[in-house]
């Protein structure tokens, strides 16, 4: 998938190295809601073990990890990543960030619409989800463009990396 200067892929193995440039440039940032990704990526040796479970994930069919790469530089500046699969429905999570020096460009919320549009035509989801803590308003922001509706806040739902318990905010997609 590609649009204007980027592209969308799956994360390869080979690209582990990549793929732990874009997370420990924003580990600060992602550590308390991309707490599991980040505690799997604190080395490169971390990264590339970590990879070669997300391809066996893969395989199962228990989670899919999609890279945004901008063409120009070949960096990679984002990631959508569906989890929490349940094929009985079927229905699916969906977690995403961008890298700080591409946020309020509309990069995440065009790759993210992509993605929305390969899952559902691909895997045939019937329901789409992601959880936002309330203050993160622009995650919140990119899922309403996409189409997500509050479905409620669930109170303690999330500890984060230090510790403290947040609400979360739901939002689903239903096709």
């Amino acid at each position: 998938m590609t649009f204007a200067n980027f592209k969308i892929a799956p994360l390869e193995i080979n690209e582990s190295e990549k793929f732990f440039n874009l997370i420990d440039t924003n580990r600060k940032r992602l550590e308390d809601f991309f707490a599991g990704t980040v505690s799997k990526t604190r080395t490169l040796h971390d990264t590339i073990t970590y990879c070669h479970e997300i391809k066996q994930k893969e395989k199962d069919k228990s989670y899919f990890p999609f890279i945004i790469r901008d063409l120009q530089t070949d960096a990679f500046i984002g990631l959508i990543d569906i989890k929490n699969i349940d094929w009985n429905i079927p229905k699916a999570e969906i977690g995403y960030f961008i890298d700080a020096k591409y946020e309020g460009q509309g990069v995440i919320s065009k790759a993210l619409g992509l993605v929305i549009e390969y899952l559902s035509e691909t895997y045939h989801f019937k329901k789409l989800l992601c959880r936002s803590n309330s203050r993160n308003i622009g995650s919140i922001a990119v899922a309403k463009k996409n189409g997500f509706t509050l479905e409620g806040t669930i109170k303690r739902d999330y500890k984060t990396t230090k510790g403290e318990l947040v609400d979360l905010d739901y939002y689903g997609r239903i096709f």
